[in-house]
Parts: structure tokens; sequence; C-alpha cells
């Protein structure tokens, strides 16, 4: 028996067919017109990028708009892969005098990290072994910012004082068992604010680091006499261990740039030999003196990173973008200080998913505005520096969502319908 379909019946299955297949096509969000610094794939040029379902789907010069449900226009706007901090304090809680370890010094991601286009934020040493699982159900789990982890090699995390003095407490095999046990997410391994004339630290918290296959950071200083920081560098760490707050001066660490104002010979050979310098700016650990010299030696960090906890955040630190500003006033290029915060970081932890703007990718993007004008900076000696540029933050778009828009770029207008 033949069926026949009627007319209208066979149009509309057809144009439900073609729709289906147009709207497959469809874009979330397309960016236009912005210019594009991606560092892992060598883009720095004017261009667009599509997102659909969370990812990246194209990055090409004119990309139609008719297919786009949002369109936000990036033009004479800096387009980006996702703010990639290396260096925070977020295990945030409730326990007294818990310095950055369930405490309240720490802070909660969400309320510090979009505004200033951060999408990944590493917590380093805020817990170690024996508190991991609190952190990652307090504050991971809970954060729509991407949480991760350097473990601190005291099992019970940076409890500062004495606690952090404890050599009995710093175990590297039970360290790297945990850490094996949440890979990607625990990323590293810290040792911060040890005093003693002593190596052992450094020795366990690197041995974590071999048994994990993951990265060291190190805040090092405060012994008296002093630790050689040349050996540090060419004997005790492995290329691809991070020496964090590289601008420091302070008590019981030989500084970068010595009394005459010449960077140490054996800095640039620790960079040559594959030691990561990372800024890690903090409330104390930051200073022009040091800064601006090396820089004007040559001597640039790998990554850019805030120290962020209530002791910084309202300083001379701020935030990331406001350090990022700094260093491109130091001359530093922008397509420098951007690949410091998306690619470089993201290499140095192992975590190549992140940080650029490749078709697949999570769409984790920040739209930043470089604004001319007349400005000032402050170190955490409350010294300060003048510049003409400042970064600001625009837009930020995490897995695909906007999460924030400082001028409503991405919005309609409120009278349109």
């Amino acid at each position: 028996m033949k069926i026949k379909l009627h007319n209208t019946y066979l149009g509309t299955l057809l144009l439900i067919f073609f729709t289906s297949l147009v709207t497959g096509q469809d874009y979330d969000i397309l960016l236009k017109g912005g210019m594009v610094i991606d560092a892992k794939n060598g883009i720095n040029k004017i261009t667009d990028v599509a997102i659909k379902d969370g990812k990246i789907v194209e990055v090409q010069t004119n990309i139609p708009e008719n297919n786009a449900a949002k369109i936000i226009n990036a033009k004479g706007l800096l387009v980006c892969p996702g703010l990639i901090d290396i260096h925070s304090h977020n295990f945030h809680g409730t326990e007294p005098n818990a310095y950055l370890s369930n405490s309240f010094t720490a802070l909660p991601p969400d309320g510090f990290s979009f505004r200033s286009g951060v999408t990944t934020i590493v917590d380093v040493g805020g817990a170690g072994w024996k508190n991991f699982r609190t952190f990652k159900e307090q504050t991971i789990d809970r954060s729509k910012t991407r949480v991760l982890s350097f473990l601190n090699i005291i099992g019970s995390g940076m409890k500062g004082g004495v606690i952090e003095q404890n050599l009995d407490d710093m175990d590297p095999k039970l360290t790297a068992l945990v850490a094996k046990q949440y890979p990607g997410i625990i990323v590293g391994v810290k040792l911060a604010h040890y005093s003693g004339f002593d190596w052992t630290p450094t020795e366990r918290v690197v041995e974590a680091g071999k048994l994990a296959n993951i990265p060291v950071m190190i805040d090092f200083g405060g012994s008296d006499p002093e630790l050689s920081i040349e050996k540090l560098f060419m004997e005790k760490l492995r290329p691809g261990d991070i020496f964090t707050h590289a601008y420091a001066l302070v008590k019981g660490r030989i500084p970068i740039v010595d009394e005459n104002g010449k960077v140490h010979d054996f800095a640039f050979r620790a960079q040559e030999r594959g030691i990561i310098f990372d800024v890690g700016h903090g409330g104390g650990s930051f200073l022009f003196e040091q800064a601006i010299p090396a820089m004007e030696q040559g001597f640039k960090p790998n990554s850019i990173s805030t120290d962020l906890h209530t002791g910084s955040m309202n300083g001379g630190m701020k935030d990331i973008v406001n350090i990022m500003s700094k260093f491109l006033n130091m001359n530093m290029p922008i397509n420098e200080v951007i690949a410091s915060v998306t690619w470089n970081p993201a290499k140095i932890i192992k975590r190549t998913d992140l940080g650029h703007l490749s078709v697949g990718a999570v769409a984790d993007l920040t739209v930043l505005n470089l604004r001319k004008g007349e400005f000032g900076f402050i170190d955490t000696k409350g010294k300060k520096m003048k510049g003409d540029k400042k970064l600001e933050c625009e837009l930020t778009i995490r897995e695909g969502k906007v999460v924030y828009d400082l001028n409503g770029i991405s919005a309609p207008m409120w009278n349109e319908k």
C-alpha cells in the first residue's frame, strides 16, 4: 500500500530537518574584532572567536554573525585565554589562628577571580595531605572558578608559626600518595616559611615532587645564617621547579639583585637551567628596587601571580591585572605579559589543556582593556612607580558562559525586545 504525504506535512518535516542542521552550526557566543593574543598558537592579531557548548569552535577573521546567539563587540580590546593565577591562597574557613589553612586570612575564589579575569586559581600550600579532603569539599567543589592545589609538605597545611617548622610532619611519601589520588587537581607541592639552617625541608619537598611527578614551589628564606640561594637553584631544585617571590627583598635570603643593582649571574644560569621564577607579589614580596633593575637587565618572570590573601589584596598588589600592568610599564611586551598568566603557567603545572584558544579547548577567555593615561603603582614597601599604561578586566568567560562583564558589552540594551 502506498502512503501519500500531504505537501504541508512534508514541508514541515523538511523545515525541521534543515532547521536542525542550521541550529547545529550556531555559536553560543561570538567575539568580534578583538586583538587575540594566544601564546601557544602564536596568534597576535585582530580576529574573531566563536564558542559553542563551552568549547572554542573557531578562531578566524570575519566569522559570520547570523548564526550567533550572542555577539560581543571586542573591537579595541584584547582577547586572551582565561588567566591562570599560579600563586594564591583560597583555603578559606573559620578556624582561628590557622593562617592560610581553613582560615579567615584565605579568600573564597569566586569573590576575587572573575572580576580580575582569572578563570583558574591555584592555592599553594593551604592544605596538606591531612586536610586536603576538607579543602576539596569546602572550596574546590563549591567554586565556579577552577581551583587547583599545591599540597603543603606540612601534613596539616599552612597554619603558620611553629607548625610550619615541624620536620616530623613533612612526609614526602604520604604527600605524594594523596597528590596521586587527585591528578590534575593537585598540581604541585609547596614548601614555605621554614626558618632553620637546614636543607631537609627542601629535600623532602623535592622528594615528594619526584614521587608524584609534579613540580614544587618554594618560598625560600628566613635562615640565619643564610642558606645559599645559588645552591638551591643549581643543586637542590629540578628544572621545572618554582622559586616564588622572585623580586622580594627579605631577611634571611639573598635577593636576585645585589646591593650594586646587578642581577646575580647565577639567577640567569638558573633560569636557563629551567628553574621557574614566579612573581608571587603578595603583601611583602615585591619591591621595585628589585624588579626594575632586573627587568632592565633582561631578567623576566616566567609567571606572574598574586599571592592573594587578606594581607595583600588591598595593598600594592590589588589583583593580577594590576601586577600585569606593572610589568607592562617596565617594558615587558604585552604578548609576554599575557603568556606569563596563560600558557606559561599552564605548562608549569602540567595542565596544557588550559591557557590557550585552540579549537576544542575549554572556552575560558578574558577580555582586557588597555588604558592609556597617567597611573601610579605601589610596591610592598609603599614606594611608587609611575606608568602610562594600565590593564583593566572588561569581561570574563568561564566554560562558555559570561561570568563577569564590567561595562555590559555582552548585554542587550534594557529597552530592546
